[in-house]
Formats: structure tokens, C-alpha cells, sequence
């Protein structure tokens, strides 16, 4: 049977915010000491330390932003032990994580440093579980004000006269957990204070993000939400802050402690897996309608900035750096979660993947004993899809019903789509999440005539596959001719767990 859908391409959506293909670095494992930072001294090329094949690797996905230090390593760092020279700066023990050493010598020059290297907007996340409302303004006030003021001063004498341009600030981070164990009601007090002392500086207007919920607690986000505005009230009266969070991450196993293997699953793990990510879909519908009660006009923005896989550390490897390899499961719940954001683009306004380098589902692995650097599946899904950033966001209507398969109570639909539009052209995401069975798939393209197309098709012989420094391309993508356009119908083969994307000029 072959699924029929319309996309209507003349008619406009909400803009894909290109903050949702946003990324994370925590001090977390090897993510920014043997990720990102290498140090001078190191054989590998480098610019002050940092590692320019990854630089050069993450261009090329566009990244519009970087989250960083943390992640629960946020609410334990203080930002004037990283800066000044380095080798006066203080070691602390990063308690959240392994409990190893941090020298500090990765702070804010070299994170903005590494911003501008990959021309990604620097997004910070403040200490509001042990730091004070006086540090948080403070970093603001050294990185964004120019003129003559203490912290601008202090900024000059470690080597940079002009401010930084920096929109995005975390107040906090899990301050429900590893945050500081608040209740809702005395964090949104907390958030208020720490962000009126956030100050804007010249023409740096901050976008302050209050710190949010995990998971489905709505009740968190009423909470946050009650503090900016009342019920059906078209004005915001508090800018405290301009957004909230929310984390979801893709956890399968049947404790937290057994998480399951990244690579060593059967078919019905990998259809669990599949039906939780989907799931985020119903956890950005339920915090974005408690945003509407108070706030129907949409000024509020929805932030994921922590979402991914979360399976067991890699077998030999320290159990407090989470690195966990990354198959072609991994690309397929990546896919999955841009379809939803794409169609949450009037809420959502940024999203960030944990994380970027060595940790968790991330973008780039390297090995620390050969030096190699390896593209993940992951990474593939975020480069197929980099022309939705910044794009209108078009809705695909099915007409026949969607195959789906039962896993546990809940029913997976095993294909998803999105489609946007964007300088003349247009891009369709589809993915088959069936382990086995293929599907075809017919879209009538109406108000619009697509001339030529040019399609992309990721996959492997096996959900398992994944890259290696041995085997760098076992999972990558390729050009694929399973697409036609004839009479306005647009019709894709699509095989079994396969991501494929399809672009054409209108």
C-alpha cells in the first residue's frame, strides 16, 4: 500500500527558529578536555587549544549555538576560577562527574573563543545553585559592557578590550534536581531575582531562560508561567525572564541504573527506544498548552536544551563520563525529534542535543589513543537536515492512515515526516522507523511545482551499525535515486529503518 500526503507549499507556517539545531558542552567526561580542547602543546592542530577537525567537522552543520559549562556542572562552577592566565587558575573537583580534577583551563575566553570559531551563538548557563545573584551579574557585566566598569576592566586585563555579544543566559540548570533540590515555587522566586540583576549592556539585549521542568511536570511550568502573567492574559507583565526549559532525554531501560547498551539490542529494544523518543512530541504539546493559558499570544519561548539517548557508558570506560557509542538507532530518534520540533515551531524556539563531543548521543567522537575523529550517525542527521534552520515550516496531512506497531501500551507510528520551505526551495524529511518492511510514500505537492529534486538517503544493514575509527563510513549518508516527481506527486521508496531527505526548487 502506498501512504498518501499533501503538503500545500504555498501556504506559510511558523519559522523552524535554527536555535532548535543547537548544541551542548559540559564539562562532562572528554566532551570539552579531549573534544573540543586539546591544549597548544598538542600535536593534533590547534588554535589556542582548540582542536580544529572538530571546529571544521560542527561548521559544517551550521551550529546556531553552543550551550555551556553545564549541564549540572553549571551550578558548581565559578566563572572567575576560568579566567585570567591559566596556569594561576584554581583546580576544583567536579563533583557531578567522576569526581576528577578540573584545572579551569577551558573558561569564557576560550569557550567564546571556540563560539566564534564555529560561528555559533554563545549560550550560558549560569550558577544559581551555590553561585550568588552578585557572580551571575557580574559575568554578564564582563562580557557584555563596554566603557569603564570593574568587570570590563577585569575583561581588558585578560586580554579582550571589546564585549562579547552574548544573547543567551540559563538562570540555572535542573534546579528541580542537581540544580539545588528547589520546589517550583521557590526557584520561580530565585529566577526572578537572578534575572532582574541580569543587566543589558549597550545594544546586547539578554534572553534570559529560566530553568525548567523535567519530563511531564506541567505543574513545574504553571509555576514559572503564574509569575509572568494570569490566566488568558495577553501581557506579559514580568520580563525576568523570556523563556522556559524543559529536559527530555530518550531512556529505554527498565532501571536508570540499566539503561541497556548502545550498540547490543534486539528489535523489540530498539521499537522502545523508538516509542519513547516520540513521546517528546507529547511532552513539548502538554508544556506548550500551560503556556498558552498564560500566555495565548506566544512571547514566551519553549527551550529543549537537553534532549538525546541516554543508554549505558561504554563498557571499560569511566562510568561518570557517559560516553555511549552511537548507531543508526541513535539517527532515527534524532530525526524523529526534528519532525516534532518542526511541527512545535510556533512554541519551540531552541533545542539543544547532550552533547556535542564525546558524551552521551553526540555529534563527533575521538579516540584517544589514535587521535581519530569520527562522525556519528547523529551527525549525518543534523547535516541532511541544516537547510530547515531559519525555514518555513510546511505541514505534511496524511490521507491514508499511518502504519504503526505496538510497544508495550502505546502504538509507534513508524513513519514521520516534516517539510519546509525556504529561498525557493523545498526540503522533506521522511523516516521509516520499521526494522524490516518498506513503505512508499506519494505526497501531492499542491500550489507549487518542484522542477528537479535531489535526495539523500541514510542507513545500514543493520539498527547495530555504527562508526569507527576503523570504520569511519559504515553509517553515511549517500545520494539516493528512490525519489520521482511527476503530475505534482512526489513518490519516495522508502526502505526499511532509513532516514531520507529530498530537496527540490520551486
Amino acid at each position: 500500500m502506498t501512504i498518501e500526503a499533501v503538503i500545500n507549499v504555498d501556504l506559510g507556517g511558523p519559522r523552524i527558529n535554527r536555535h532548535v539545531y543547537g548544541h551542548f558542552a559540559e564539562h562532562l567526561g572528554r566532551c570539552i578536555y579531549g573534544g573540543f580542547y586539546v591544549g597548544e602543546d598538542s600535536d593534533l592542530p590547534n588554535v589556542g587549544g582548540i582542536r580544529l577537525d572538530v571546529v571544521e567537522a560542527l561548521r559544517d552543520l551550521n551550529i546556531p549555538n553552543l550551550r555551556w559549562p553545564g549541564g549540572c556542572f553549571a551550578d558548581e562552577y565559578h566563572w572567575r576560577d576560568g579566567v585570567g592566565p591559566r596556569d594561576g587558575r584554581p583546580v576544583m573537583v567536579n563533583t557531578h562527574w567522576g569526581g576528577v580534577e578540573e584545572n579551569n583551563h577551558f573558561g569564557t575566553h576560550e569557550f567564546m573563543a571556540l563560539c566564534e570559531m564555529l560561528g555559533a551563538e554563545p549560550y550560558i548557563s549560569g550558577n544559581v545553585g551555590s553561585g550568588t545573584v552578585r557572580e551571575m551579574s557580574e559575568w554578564v557585566e564582563y562580557l557584555t559592557r563596554a566603557g569603564d566598569s570593574p568587570m570590563a576592566r577585569l575583561r581588558r586585563e585578560n586580554g579582550r578590550d571589546e564585549p562579547w555579544r552574548v544573547r543567551f543566559w540559563g538562570l540555572g540548570n535542573e534546579a528541580w534536581g542537581c540544580g539545588g533540590n528547589m520546589s517550583a515555587e521557590h526557584y520561580a522566586h530565585q529566577a526572578r531575582q537572578y534575572g532582574t540583576y541580569c543587566r543589558d549592556y549597550g545594544d546586547n539585549r539578554l534572553y534570559k531562560i529560566a530553568a525548567g521542568a523535567n519530563g511531564t511536570d506541567y505543574a513545574w511550568t504553571e509555576t514559572l508561567m503564574k509569575q509572568l502573567g494570569h490566566l488568558g492574559c495577553r501581557h506579559i507583565s514580568s520580563t525576568a525572564y523570556h523563556a522556559l526549559s524543559v529536559h527530555y532525554y530518550t531512556v529505554t531501560g527498565p532501571t536508570w541504573e540499566e539503561k541497556g547498551s548502545a550498540t547490543v539490542f534486539d528489535t523489540g529494544e530498539y521499537y522502545t527506544t523508538m516509542a519513547a523518543a516520540a513521546r517528546v512530541e507529547e511532552v513539548l504539546a502538554g508544556h506548550a498548552a500551560v503556556m498558552d493559558c498564560y500566555d495565548p499570544t506566544g512571547s514566551v519561548g519553549l527551550v529543549l536544551d537537553e534532549w538525546g539517548t541516554w543508554f549505558d557508558v561504554a563498557r571499560g570506560t569511566n562510568p561518570g563520563f557517559l560516553y555511549q557509542q552511537n548507531t543508526l538507532r541513535d539517527a532515527l530518534v534524532a530525526s524523529v525529534h526534528f519532525d516534532v520540533f518542526h511541527r512545535h515551531a510556533g512554541r519551540l524556539v531552541m533545542a539543544n542535543i547532550a552533547q556535542t563531543v564525546n558524551v552521551l548521543q553526540a555529534m563527533i567522537l575521538t579516540d584517544p589513543d589514535s587521535q581519530a575523529m569520527v562522525l556519528t550517525p547523529t551527525y549525518h542527521v543534523f547535516r541532511m537536515n541544516r537547510d530547515h534552520q531559519d525555514a518555513t515550516s510546511l505541514r505534511v496531512d496524511f490521507r491514508t492512515a499511518l502504519p504503526s506497531r505496538a510497544v508495550g501500551d502505546a502504538a509507534l507510528t513508524t513513519i514521520s515526516a516534516s517539510a519546509s520551505r525556504k529561498d525557493g526551495r523545498l526540503l522533506v524529511s521522511l523516516s521509516n522507523l520499521d526494522a524490516s518492511a518498506p513503505a512508499d510514500v506519494a505526497i501531492d505537492l499542491r500550489g507549487g511545482a518542484v522542477t528537479a529534486t535531489d535526495a539523500t538517503i541514510l542507513t545500514a544493514g543493520l539498527l547495530q551499525d555504527h562508526n569507527t575509527p576503523q570504520s569511519p563510513s559504515v553509517v553515511a549518508p549517500r545520494p539516493y535515486d528512490g525519489v520521482t516527481v511527476a503530475g505534482g506527486t512526489l513518490r519516495v521508496h522508502l526502505p526499511a529503518h532509513s532516514f531520507v531527505t529530498v530537496s527540490g526548487a520551486l
